[in-house]
């Protein structure tokens, strides 16, 4: 699938704390980064769920391809896929990254594909099944060979880019059209930073259409929106 373009204007979202986030414009053709930049708790993250339709607008509007938010959410959250998110798409530190890789493998088949694709001899599910792990692996710079007991290593014995490779694969395997990743900066040293970046922004020229949440953002990204602001 394809990138999508991503348009924003005025678009806030309010809780009972009061707003989250508001006032935010943004216009980014398909295949862009999109840095989503501040503050921890000015709301970044309410930004990144609400694009990718996981968290519903109070005010403004905001376009994912064709769809329009907030009123077509649910169709913008089978072309959107979050990556990194606390609370949203946490880890078991317990099971291990080929465990976790299989699971997302059988969840798509079971609820993303068409009925079409269900229907095909197992043979030919699990093939398929093993395609796409392979290529989100690739794409997300993880390679088994290089964790400490391959495939079953334990999520908890991840260096913390690893984890982050792991959890945007995990997300790629659904092979979506936009990517919403989360504190991208969190927890790693400059060059770690700058090579999560580089990974992104080949993401982005591969296609996929990627926002990014982070306390800086970077020269790299196409279009940027700020939170946090007075």
């Amino acid at each position: 699938m394809g990138g999508v373009g991503v348009t924003a204007e005025d678009f806030g979202v309010k809780g009972p704390r009061g707003w989250a986030f508001r006032g935010i414009s943004l216009d980014a053709g398909p295949g862009s980064l999109i840095a989503v930049e501040g503050p921890s708790g000015s709301g970044r993250t309410s930004l990144l769920l609400a694009l990718t339709g996981r968290m519903k607008a109070s005010e403004g509007t905001a376009r994912v391809g064709e769809l329009t938010l907030p009123k077509q959410s649910a169709a913008v959250r089978r072309v959107s896929a979050p990556a990194n998110v606390t609370g949203v798409t946490d880890l078991d530190p317990a099971l291990t990254v080929g465990e976790h890789l299989r699971e997302r493998a059988a969840l798509q088949r079971r609820f993303g594909d068409s009925v079409r694709a269900m229907l095909r001899p197992r043979s030919e599910q699990a093939v398929e099944a093993g395609l796409r792990i392979e290529r989100a692996l690739t794409a997300a710079g993880l390679g088994l060979d290089a964790l400490p007991k391959g495939s079953r290593t334990a999520v908890r014995d991840l260096e913390r880019p690893q984890e982050l490779r792991l959890s945007i694969a995990l997300a790629l395997i659904g092979r979506p059209a936009l990517l919403g990743v989360d504190d991208v900066d969190l927890k790693l040293s400059d060059a770690e930073r700058a090579e999560i970046w580089d990974l992104l922004r080949s993401l982005a020229d591969s296609g996929t259409t990627v926002v990014a949440v982070s306390a800086e953002g970077t020269e790299k990204a196409d279009a940027r929106a700020t939170t946090g602001r007075a």
